[in-house]
């Protein structure tokens, strides 16, 4: 067996096609889903926050800053992205299950 059969041998072994298409797709929905929560939630969100663009806040403690706004949306984000897995997950499981 030449190294091009065993290369290709290789990627069909371990699914590594599918497994860069998915890659290419996760990152696709991650920039859908934090435009989704910088453009339409955020602007929701900072009406309903007394002074405006929480994003931005900041703790300072000494000469240490944590940016507190800036994490509070990756915990967002995350949230979001958790839940839509969640939900095709569940939507598979559920399909698997009626076969």
């Amino acid at each position: 067996m030449g190294f091009v059969d065993e290369f290709v041998s290789f990627l069909n072994k371990h699914k590594v096609i599918g497994l860069a298409v998915a890659f290419i797709i996760g990152a696709a929905a991650a920039k859908l889903v934090s435009a989704l929560v910088n453009d339409i939630i955020m602007p929701i969100i900072a009406v309903l926050v007394p002074g405006g663009d929480w994003r931005t806040f900041v703790l300072q403690l000494g000469p240490v800053k944590f940016l507190i706004g800036d994490f509070a949306g990756a915990v967002i984000d995350f949230v979001i992205v958790a839940f839509v897995v969640f939900m095709i997950v569940k939507y598979m499981v559920k399909e698997d299950a009626a076969k």
